[in-house]
């Protein structure tokens, strides 16, 4: 740290009083002149070895100039996270936040970040400093081509930027750091030593994989350590973590037993305190938790998912079961982790997952500060198997990254629309050009087999593009030039899939008279819906009655009409324990989803009005009230008007006095279950315009 500037120094002393030297990679980057330097730089050392802290350090070299600093990462969970570990900087009188334009250093998701790129030129060139986190997801086939894209904008528009790209180890970090300009600083340095193995149920003389995970659990009870499993699809993180609490329920630590307990309270309170009786996947939830085991998925209430999580940490849970997602997001290490699953389930069938999976999974193995070793294991049926996934994974190279632009058709129609709303482009060889400049057009004109047929590849698919984009009216050719149309630009300024919206467009052009049940049925189908999904083979019967009930009638029934019947369902006023018993799904999904069908409604709304189609706009304006609160149509002005009331409270008081509350004394309005005093105030002022005290 003595090489470090000293006010930086203190500050870190001030906001991470754990740290009091740098490890051998940090040290390794910072001696590399990256504080001293400008240029743009790419961090590859492995995970837990310190990467924030050296991005924040250069943060604080632009912060104590005065300067601007956004730290793009790729999902809300690892931005919820950063907040909270940047907030100490406030006390400081650095300014926080989602946003540069209310922050000196803002902690944004990639899109947020590419919406500046497109639209916010003046803020973008305010920037001093744009940290990239987890740079490594550039080669994901959904985020890779907005981060991309961005940085490509970025360079063109703010060329005095620096840019610090934080990674694990890529194959070809000379490709990447080439189209970025950028110095690499590799260190294969980890602060808690990971060791890798493939152990097999033939060798052990154990009937199956579950069983092998039991014994690694037990050692790991023994010596007061956690494991992390990751297996393929929540089903299965459920039935493992039954499983595997139904066999150490008799063997469990003594002085473990009160904190499992609480977190099952945790876990069960989640749905009372929403107005839900606990549906079957919480209490089946909570009695693994009772055993200090857990499962994760994204089929959980949010809160559930952050208990187990803190509480894992916190170490009052011994084992979790997870799905792949977990390998990214939130920081939850442990000593111990299995991969069960080394195949994923896709449009092709069972695959085998990427090296660079299996490797990010794996290094979620060691806590820095708690655990002197990591261990990773792969689990296998036979010795044969074992080795050859060995050979595979263990010894084996990760893939490279390539760039998934151009396979990704939506991200080449919004990148075409954006250069063309932004006045950044007006001709397809201004668009070929921008094209050239991403990692994609790099890669492809460095390419020794693919330089020759680059441009016609490049320029062919950008044609199909802008006639599928001036088919469906999303830019047009003018005198002088592309240009984007009304529709071209609301899409622009969305984050939507051209998909949704030419699907949105469609189902209003074909209905003249609005039906909102069907509506919901069409917005279901789109790319950006979150799907409620069914949580076995159960018969969906009760869906397709519930759907042709509303004058829907579907062919088959999968997890878009799952979601259509259990936002019908939501609307009505039911619990997500009442929607998990008619439908057999995971219900904790529905408020997410009501809450993006109600941002789809509204998306809906605006391209009806550029479409010119106004009947019907007070009834959509009602329905995006439904779905974000949950109501039937007649306590929509209650819980719109009074601020936190909600659905519950609020039919409690129409079934109590009826919708005309202005006549209704305060001390009536407190004998309601719910209604406390700040609440009864809130009403009397509303249907009364008075402030009651």
């Amino acid at each position: 740290m003595e090489s470090i500037n000293p006010e930086i120094r203190e500050i870190i002393r001030k906001c991470y009083p754990q740290i009091d030297k740098l490890n051998p990679a940090q040290q390794a980057v910072v001696d590399s002149g990256f504080l001293e330097d400008d240029t743009n730089y790419i961090i590859a050392i492995p995970t837990a070895s310190g990467k924030t802290l050296l991005g924040i350090m250069a943060a604080l070299n632009v912060l104590l100039k005065g300067g601007k600093v956004i730290y793009a990462v790729p999902l809300i969970s690892i931005q919820n996270e950063k907040l909270k570990e940047f907030k100490g900087f406030e006390k400081l009188g650095m300014k926080v936040g989602k946003h540069p334009s209310s922050a000196d250093l803002a902690v944004m998701v990639f899109e947020s970040f590419d919406a500046i790129t497109r639209f916010s030129w003046n803020t973008l060139r305010e920037l001093d400093l744009l940290i990239v986190d987890e740079f490594h997801m550039i080669g994901e086939y959904s985020r890779g081509p907005t981060i991309e894209c961005a940085l490509t904008r970025s360079i063109i528009l703010n060329p005095g930027m620096r840019i610090i790209a934080l990674s694990a180890t890529l194959k070809n970090m000379n490709e990447l750091s080439s189209w970025l300009d950028a110095h690499v600083v590799e260190h294969d340095y980890r602060p808690v030593p990971l060791y890798k193995d493939v152990l097999n149920t033939e060798e052990m003389g154990i009937k199956n994989k579950n069983d092998v995970i039991l014994r690694i659990l037990k050692h790991s009870i023994e010596e007061s350590s956690q494991i992390l499993v990751f297996v393929s699809t929540r089903r299965f993180t459920e039935a493992l973590a039954k499983h595997i609490s139904g066999k150490i329920k008799k063997s469990l630590p003594p002085e473990k037993k009160e904190a499992f307990q609480g977190v099952a309270e945790k876990i069960l309170d989640v749905p009372r305190r929403r107005g839900s009786l606990p549906t079957a996947v919480c209490m089946k939830l909570a009695e693994c938790a009772e055993n200090g085991v857990a499962f994760h998925h994204a089929g959980l209430f949010d809160q559930q998912r952050e208990i187990i999580e803190d509480e894992f940490r916190a170490g009052n849970l011994l084992m979790i079961t997870a799905t792949p997602s977990l390998m990214y997001g939130v920081n939850l290490p442990s000593k111990n982790v299995v991969i069960r699953d080394y195949t994923r389930w896709t449009s092709q069938g069972p695959q085998p997952i990427p090296v660079f999976d299996y490797e990010q999974m794996s290094g979620r193995a060691g806590r820095p500060g708690y655990d002197l070793e990591g261990y990773s294991y792969l689990i296998a049926k036979s010795v044969d198997e074992a080795y050859n996934l060995k050979d595979h994974y263990v010894y084996g190279e990760i893939e490279s990254t390539n760039s998934k632009l151009l396979e990704n058709k939506d991200a080449v129609y919004r990148q075409i629309i954006t250069q063309i709303a932004s006045a950044l482009a007006k001709s397809p060889q201004d668009i070929l050009e921008f094209f050239s400049k991403t990692f994609y057009g790099w890669q492809m004109s460095n390419n020794d087999y693919m330089s020759v047929f680059s441009a016609d590849s490049m320029e062919y698919e950008i044609n199909d593009a802008l006639d599928f984009l001036i088919q469906n009216g999303i830019i047009q050719p003018t005198p002088d030039g592309l240009k984007a149309t009304e529709f071209g630009i609301l899409i622009a300024r969305s984050n939507y899939a051209v998909e949704t919206a030419v699907r949105l467009k469609e189902f209003a052009r074909r209905n003249t008279e609005i039906n909102t049940h069907q509506l919901l049925y069409e917005i279901a189908r789109t790319p950006d819906m979150p799907r409620i999904s069914f949580k076995g083979r159960k018969t969906k019967e009760p869906v397709r009655d519930r759907l042709n009930s509303s004058n829907i009638f579907a062919v088959a029934i999968g997890n878009e009409e799952a979601t259509t019947a259990s936002l019908l369902e939501w609307i009505d006023e039911r619990s997500e324990y009442e929607i998990e018993n008619a439908f057999n799904v995971y219900a904790a999904s529905t408020r997410r989803a009501a809450y993006e069908a109600s941002r789809l409604v509204k998306f809906f709304r605006e391209i009806c009005q550029v479409l010119k189609i106004y009947s019907g706009m007070e009834r959509l304006e009602i329905f995006t009230a439904r779905l974000y609160y949950g109501t039937k149509e007649d306590i929509v002005p209650m819980v719109v008007s009074i601020k936190r009331l909600g659905r519950r409270r609020a039919r409690a008081l129409v079934d109590a006095f009826g919708t005309d509350l202005r006549y209704i004394s305060r001390e009536e309005l407190l004998r309601i279950e719910g209604i406390g005093p700040k609440t009864a105030d809130a009403i009397l002022k509303r249907y009364r315009g008075q402030d009651a005290c």
